[in-house]
């Protein structure tokens, strides 16, 4: 099979004769009658027969055809079922792609019973039936849950002999359940909602001793946390760091020279710069020569007569900058005149100039004042003051001189300054000696606010300039000591 047309041969014009007998066969093909429109084993389509120019009658041609079957037109037979993977059946179907016929939509058939292991009645859904008739709950005899009761002849709520109705006791009736009513006598308040009372706080680091090293060598991994040392240290440097309201004037006194009124007023003011954020300063008001200006490295070499001298065109924290020195801690100081030409000395009005001006642009001035008591700036020194240091030595006489010096306050009208100022014991040597400095203590115990004692320090001793780093331990921690209790008298 070729699948196209061919033209074929033309053939005569034969006419057909039909051939009697039984015998007789078309083409040789025994057993096969002669079909009149067919002249061979390929199906003839005749055509109308057409004359032609001279009007004689002209057969028409003839086409050759294959043979055609009733089996498959093509390569692939087609049968007389369905024409697809999926049957369809012969019931018209609905108009609506997703309809929904009458059986099950699943997989898991549901039937008409219980949807739960558990029945539920058309009883109450609750041991406690609401009857809005009455206050409370009434119980319901007959249980809703999965586990009924079953009760015996006799039983209140059991079967009762003769038929009757079962009789049930009276169930008490239940008040409604009161609130627990909110605490009393604790108030609260969104003050209380803070960080450190919510958030959970981490050890800190140990800062010294054994734990700190071990802390070092294990590269943070073993915390053991703060030392009771550490803890003390972090305890007073809270206190020196208590809020400061206005300009706070502390006079440091002593009548005796030698015993470290000035060392004592450096490291002070150096521990109060150390660790304030505000501006701390100290003047030396000594009307001879003092040695305040030499504790910190010299910046200028302007002093108090300058700044006097200034005063008018001082308007701003820059200007009064430039006529002070600033030490490593901070502090800064205002030199006394060191001219010995000089002949004027520093008196009472000079002193109540230049602390009116430095209150404006300081929180802490310390002054360290003169051997005397009787010289013309301290009258100016006393009225000014908050608070007084007395400094004292561990020596019998420098410790006289400091009781002299309460004797003369409490009998020149500063009793209630005496009675807030701070007695310092400070070790200028080694060793104390035969000096009972625990009976010295009580001594100005009785009479000052409270009692400080600092011990011996080689880097003090040098009477150079002074480095808080470079202090021993416990003389840090006795200056911490110091501060702290002078700043418990700090207005808020």
């Amino acid at each position: 099979m070729t699948g196209r047309y061919e033209e074929p041969e033309r053939r005569h014009n034969v006419s057909w004769q039909p051939s009697g007998g039984a015998d007789s066969h078309s083409h040789g093909v025994p057993g096969q009658s002669a079909n009149p429109s067919q002249s061979g084993p390929y199906p003839v389509e005749t055509g109308a027969a057409t004359p032609d120019a001279a009007g004689r009658h002209q057969d028409p041609p003839t086409i050759h055809m294959e043979p055609v079957s009733g089996g498959a037109s093509g390569p692939y037979s087609v049968g007389g079922g369905a024409s697809g993977p999926y049957s369809v059946s012969g019931t018209p179907q609905p108009a609506d792609p997703y309809a929904v016929s009458g059986g099950a939509s699943g997989p898991y058939s549901v039937g008409g019973g219980q949807s739960g292991p558990y029945s539920v009645g058309g009883g109450p859904s609750g041991p406690y039936s609401a009857d809005p008739g009455a206050g409370g709950y009434h119980v319901d005899p007959a249980p809703s849950g999965p586990h009924q009761q079953v009760y015996g002849a006799g039983y209140p709520g059991g079967p009762v002999p003769g038929g009757g109705p079962q009789q049930y006791p009276q169930q008490p009736q239940y008040a409604p359940q009161q609130q627990p009513a909110p605490q009393q006598g604790r108030n609260t308040s969104a003050q209380e909602v803070t960080s450190q009372r919510l958030i959970k706080q981490a050890k800190r680091p140990p800062q010294s001793g054994w734990r700190r090293t071990l802390y070092k060598v294990s590269g943070g991994m073993v915390n053991l946390g703060e030392s009771p040392g550490d803890l003390r240290r972090r305890e007073l440097i809270m206190r020196i760091n208590q809020p400061l309201r206005g300009c706070y004037k502390i006079a440091m006194l002593s009548l005796k020279g030698g015993v470290g009124k000035t060392t004592t007023t450096t490291t002070l003011g150096s521990t109060f710069s150390s660790l304030r954020g505000d501006r701390v300063i100290a003047v030396d008001a000594n009307p001879d020569r003092g040695t305040l200006s030499m504790k910190i490295p010299r910046e200028t070499t302007a002093t108090v007569r300058h700044l006097l001298r200034d005063a008018n065109r001082i308007t701003k924290y820059s200007d009064v900058r430039s006529y002070t020195s600033l030490g490593p801690s901070r502090l800064e100081v205002l030199a006394s005149e060191q001219d010995p030409a000089v002949s004027e000395a520093f008196s009472e009005e000079d002193y109540r100039k230049t602390v009116a001006l430095l209150e404006h642009f300081y929180n802490i001035v310390l002054t360290d004042c003169g051997t005397g008591l009787m010289h013309s700036a301290m009258r100016g020194v006393l009225d000014l003051a908050d608070s007084l240091v007395i400094v004292s030595s561990g020596s019998v006489d420098g410790a006289q001189s400091a009781a002299a010096t309460l004797d003369w306050l409490d009998a020149h009208g500063y009793r209630d300054l005496v009675a807030k100022s701070v007695a310092v014991i400070n070790s200028v040597r080694p060793t104390a000696g035969k000096v009972d400095l625990t009976k010295l203590a009580a001594h100005f115990g009785a009479r000052c606010r409270a009692v400080c004692r600092i011990p011996f320090d080689p880097h003090l001793e040098e009477g150079a300039e002074i480095e808080l780093d470079q202090l021993a331990p416990e003389t840090r921690l006795a200056l911490l000591e110091l501060a702290a209790t002078v700043a418990a008298d700090f207005p808020s």
